[in-house]
């Protein structure tokens, strides 16, 4: 136990939310005639196509009614449109999709800002005929007369129609285009371009299983009339997910790259076409590699796993690991897997339980679980890359595997109910985030709820060469700073490129990004430059958010390696990704590239090493977690809190510092300066974590937790005494405050999260926040996902005393759906002056909190 261990709060006081209105903006629209003139063609041209459709459909089979999906654009929002849709026979609600890129015209524009992009949503609605035609009634109707009164519960099409950008048929493009397919598709055909080749078709989610089944059977006889066939099905009800596994022979994919309208492409039955197995790591000569320097004796561990990598098979007897992991290989994909290719899973693994070996840490004291949810690949090359095979569908892989962890697999009982972290560091190169969550992000989303478990997922990697867009005279004359800020340009120029990895966007799970920074020796000569030498700063390779709703995503940054690059040699100057595996970069335990060697070690970078060494932390956290319990509140049970509480651990040390003082130096412009915490935010989230910082206190900084459960319309009042030595001092002091959930989610809802949680500290403006995406808009940001994170600092005393104490408030309210239990939290508090004032914090609030603690788990009904 440590010499000041963290404290623990007393009892919450239950309260009422507090509730807060925000005026809305002044979106120009046009008035009822101007509308009139704009959609009364765009009904008629969507009539016409949706007669033509039908048409051509019943010239192949006879008799069949066809439902097509509707996309109606609205700015802005209409809440409880669903209930609406419901009320009129023939119309399905599928979901929704926010928007926030719509381009302003005449008739729509921001009256304060009228260049500025606009807010709406994508409603999608599966129509007949019939339910058209009535639809197309409402409004000419309404067109006729604006004083029209709505049938009982349809007086949300008036909104619509009042809110109409655009409505169209779901088509070719929405199916195709965007996920990227077409280019898989493309490369397959170029290298292999005679064999079979797989993809996924996710269906739109039927609410009913005879709809889902007639889907099923539709596509089916589209697929196997081009002589193609369908391998497997996944339905997860709980977010709203069917898809197929299919494959076509190479000439009916190269008809659909030629020419994509065709049938099979216009099925109607269909959301999207997507590539499958696109998970793969590994693309780096086995060469460079270093053996273990000595080490002393090292226990083994003991216990239950807390800690579970979904990856590839790790080199399990390699000196580094053997004894300390729990290999779960169900469906014995170790025989196909060399002791040489055993390289993504042996590297996640070692960095979760040593670190980084370049600054030796004991191991974690208990073991760690790992699945394997890789193996390698059919393809040419030494090693062979690993990835998801072509022959699953990722989401029902890690589906199952989760799903074996907590509840077994058929007869068997669980494998590893313990874990309560799960790393991810994987992600879909062809799956960027830009509006919608993906079906793994959602999936990740709804297991963290049920099974109590925190994802830790990778923010992705970005290798595309950056483009400096100066001269080559320039670039050849730039000093370390001016290539540092010539380069971060570069990177925020080409952020749309360089987006979050699906599923990097999950709402419940903590989103890793990479810092360019290790401890390695120097590189060698020759093998590069560092464009951040000068300062440190977030990796170039790290993916950019924001995330869902414009959440902070990345949710932090952590050590990911020094990455460095080569400047290309004809044309304008770019910066190309150096592939070693010597340094720099992180170090760890490699299988080698001789067979038989079981200490090899390698270097490499990038948003999967963070992401490791982030679920190495939660596992010192969690054992950290238990002594704290056991020491002050023996008589609780903490399992339905030791989660939010992990989360927020992890995120409460992060700040931006100097790192966030240097980007906005360099991005800062007289047009963007209340934009800039938005933009830092983008690529670093809240920052970089100090983990010893929540591990233990300090005389003048004391760390304490809070955790509860909320329901909707509540909130708990958590109060910190203000340590009496520090009264009305003008000393510098920071208060930090961090708070976490997991959210359940309504999946075919654009709102997608049910419950909304968020602290208020009394008193403290936002002027007094600091480096935390606060300022402007940014207090904003910080409640839009699961976690907030912010920090109050100053010399003023007044922000943080209430009397005597500081107040800490937490809420909660419905977001987008029916809260149906109480939503755990987790919160972490800490107070702080400069080291060497003369002022006890810790012992003085200890003092004070002690006698007040009578530990017991409530609800905001009360005791349990």
């Amino acid at each position: 136990m440590p010499e000041r261990p963290l404290l623990l709060f007393p009892t919450p006081q239950p309260a009422d939310w507090t509730r807060r209105k925000f005026p809305p903006g002044r979106i120009h629209k046009p008035d009822v005639t101007r509308q009139g003139q704009r959609l009364s063609p765009m009904f008629n041209q969507l009539q016409a196509a949706f007669d033509a459709r039908r048409a051509e459909i019943q010239q192949t089979t006879a008799g069949v009614d066809p439902e097509q999906v509707l996309v109606i654009e609205t700015i802005g929002s209409i809440d409880k449109f669903a209930n609406a849709v419901k009320r009129i026979e023939g119309l399905e609600w599928m979901g929704e999709i926010e928007t926030d890129e719509i381009a302003p015209d005449e008739d729509f524009y921001d009256e304060a800002n009228p260049q500025k992009d606009l807010n709406g949503r994508l409603y999608l609605v599966m129509s007949n005929q019939r339910a058209l035609d009535e639809m197309l009634s409402l409004w000419r109707r309404y067109d006729a007369d604006r004083g029209m009164q709505f049938e009982h519960g349809l007086t949300k099409f008036r909104d619509v129609f009042l809110h109409l950008k655009n409505v169209r048929r779901w088509d070719v493009q929405d199916r195709l285009f965007e996920t990227g397919v077409i280019d898989v598709w493309q490369e397959d055909l170029e290298y292999s371009g005679d064999r079979v080749i797989p993809f996924e078709a996710e269906l739109w989610f039927r609410g009913s299983e005879e709809r889902r089944t007639e889907s099923v059977s539709h596509f089916t006889e589209l697929v196997q009339r081009a002589d193609g066939r369908i391998l497997n099905q996944s339905v997860i009800k709980d977010i709203a997910y069917h898809g197929l596994l299919a494959e076509l022979p190479a000439n009916a994919i190269q008809s659909i790259v030629e020419s994509p309208t065709t049938e099979l492409v216009k099925c109607e039955d269909v959301m999207f076409f997507r590539p499958v197995g696109q998970m793969v790591v590994g693309d780096k000569p086995p060469e460079g590699e270093e053996e273990i320097a000595a080490t002393g004796e090292m226990p083994l561990p003991t216990g239950e796993p807390v800690i579970a990598l979904l990856d590839g098979v790790p080199l399990a007897n390699h000196r580094l690991l053997a004894g300390r992991l729990v290999v779960d290989d169900p469906d014995n994909w170790e025989a196909d897997y060399i002791a040489s290719e055993r390289v993504h899973g042996t590297s996640m693994v070692s960095l979760i339980v040593h670190g980084d070996l370049n600054r030796p840490t004991p191991p974690l004291p208990r073991p760690v679980y790992i699945r394997p949810i890789m193996r390698p690949l059919d393809q040419t090359g030494k090693p062979r890359q690993e990835g998801i095979p072509e022959d699953c569908l990722a989401i029902d892989l890690i589906h199952r595997s989760v799903k074996r962890i907590f509840d077994g697999d058929q007869e068997e009982d669980p494998v590893a109910p313990q874990v309560k972290v799960i790393n991810l560091s994987i992600g879909d190169p062809y799956r960027q985030f830009t509006q919608s969550m993906s079906p793994i992000a959602r999936l990740l989303d709804w297991l963290s709820v049920k099974y109590g478990v925190l994802f830790v997922v990778s923010a992705g990697n970005h290798s595309r060469p950056i483009s400096l867009e100066v001269s080559r005279k320039e670039f050849e004359s730039f000093q370390a700073d001016e290539l540092e800020a010539a380069t971060i340009k570069a990177l925020y120029r080409d952020a749309r490129n360089r987006r979050l990895l699906s599923p990097a966007e999950t709402i419940n799970g903590l989103t890793i990004g990479a810092l360019h920074y290790d401890v390695s020796t120097p590189y060698p000569a020759g093998r590069g430059v560092d464009p951040f030498s000068y300062q440190i700063l977030p990796s170039p390779v790290s993916a950019f958010g924001s995330g869902y709703r414009r959440a902070i995503k990345p949710d932090l940054i952590f050590w990911g390696g020094r990455q460095y690059y080569k400047p290309s040699v004809i044309g304008d100057p770019k910066l190309e990704l150096a592939k070693y595996n010597s340094p720099p970069g992180n170090k760890f335990a490699s299988p080698g590239s001789l067979a038989g060697k079981l200490d090899a070690t390698v270097y490499d970078c990038g948003t999967s090493n963070a992401t490791a060494l982030i679920s190495r932390a939660a596992g010192i956290c969690y054992d950290s977690l238990q002594l704290i319990f056991d020491e002050q509140a023996p008589e609780v049970d903490p399992v339905n809190y030791e989660v939010p509480l992990l989360k927020a651990m992890l995120v409460h040390g992060c700040s931006w510092g100097d790192i966030g003082s240097r980007i906005s130096e360099v991005l800062r412009t007289s047009e963007n300066s209340r934009r800039l915490s938005g933009l830092i935010s983008r690529w670093m989230g809240y920052g970089v974590p100090q983990i010893d910082r929540v591990l233990d206190c300090t005389d003048q900084r004391a760390t304490v937790l809070g955790f509860g459960q909320l329901s909707d319309g509540k909130a708990h009042v958590f109060r910190l005494p203000l340590p009496p030595s520090l009264g009305s001092r003008p000393e510098w002091r920071r208060l930090t405050v961090t708070l976490a959930w997991l959210s359940p989610i309504s999946a075919r809802t654009q709102k997608y999260r049910t419950a909304n949680l968020w602290f208020e500290v009394e008193g403290a403006p936002a002027k007094d926040r600091k480096g935390s995406c606060s300022g402007n808009d940014g207090w904003r940001a910080v409640r839009r996902g699961t976690v907030q994170h912010e920090i109050f600092e100053g010399r003023k005393p007044e922000p943080f005393i209430d009397g005597k104490v500081i107040e800490i408030k937490v809420n909660c309210r419905e977001d987008a759906g029916k809260i149906q239990i109480p939503i755990a939290y987790g919160l972490v508090v800490s107070l702080e002056v400069s080291e060497g004032v003369d002022v006890a914090v810790y012992n003085e609030i200890r003092t004070r909190i002690a006698p007040a603690i009578q530990i017991r788990q409530t609800t905001d009904q009360g005791r349990v």
